[in-house]
């Protein structure tokens, strides 16, 4: 295991559509499991690290439904948020950060037009760009970036796309595999550690925990800086303790869990 010093971050995906939280399978399948607000202080409580909020419609009420959970939520969890779907142009993201996001993840707007994340990275500073990359496997090796959701296959390859998002001034990388995602079979290992050798910033890796034993695979064997999970904190299979005690157990570094958080109504 390589020698991992930094505090590992662990965080909820809390994928939303209107006033729900939702959960798929391979970006499709959507089920209800919740409200976003709620479960986003309930992991807050339990030691969360950071929080995801995706919008995957991203039509003008959602995004001002959006707009409100993350305005509410900053107020009251006081850890990184990061906000995206939808993202469009620099007033989009200026509109986040001004609510309460700390980072703002781009996916389709920057496939269309790379410039945008140089852009973004000047006028806010790159610590809060994230380019989002829904990545499905195309062969041996390789895999090609989505948009909308994983619904538009866009002929690039994911990994030199990673490379040119983080050469355009990106501060992040949130990696989801598409083919994973929703399945609880683990991270696709070969691409999250082919995406990490490649580039300098941290990347995120994000679909298919369904145990904390693909949190640890993840960080070990493909050398993730951070983990997104989603599936088995909704469905209750397991809680944020429960990953982090097996990190820690595995003697890797974990945030500790605050001993008192304020309350919240």
């Amino acid at each position: 295991m390589a020698n991992i010093t930094s505090p590992v971050r662990i965080i909820p995906k809390l994928e939303v559509k209107g006033p729900n939280l939702i959960k798929g399978i391979h970006l499709e399948g959507l089920r209800v499991v919740g409200k976003p607000e709620e479960a986003a202080l309930h992991y807050y409580r339990e030691g969360a690290d950071e929080i995801i909020y995706m919008d995957i419609v991203a039509s003008l009420y959602q995004r001002e439904n959006l707009l409100d959970v993350v305005r509410r939520t900053a107020q009251k969890a006081f850890i990184p948020l990061t906000v995206g779907g939808g993202v469009r142009s620099l007033d989009d993201f200026r509109m986040f950060l001004r609510v309460g996001a700390d980072k703002v993840a781009m996916n389709t707007a920057v496939i269309a037009r790379p410039e945008t994340i140089t852009e973004a990275a000047e006028a806010f500073g790159s610590q809060c760009v994230v380019v989002s990359i829904e990545a499905m496997r195309r062969g041996p090796g390789r895999w090609e970036p989505y948009t909308d959701a994983g619904r538009t296959p866009t002929g690039l390859d994911a990994v030199e796309w990673a490379v040119k998002a983080a050469s355009l001034g990106a501060g992040e990388i949130m990696l989801t595999s598409i083919d994973q995602d929703g399945t609880c079979k683990g991270y696709d290992l070969e691409l999250v550690e082919t995406v990490t050798r490649a580039v300098s910033i941290p990347v995120i890796a994000s679909g298919g925990a369904g145990h904390p034993g693909h949190v640890g695979d993840v960080i070990t064997k493909a050398h993730a800086d951070a983990v997104a999970i989603a599936h088995i904190l909704h469905f209750n299979k397991f809680t944020m303790t429960d990953v982090k005690n097996h990190l820690r157990s595995s003697g890797l570094p974990v945030r500790e869990a605050p001993e008192e958080v304020e309350k919240v109504s």
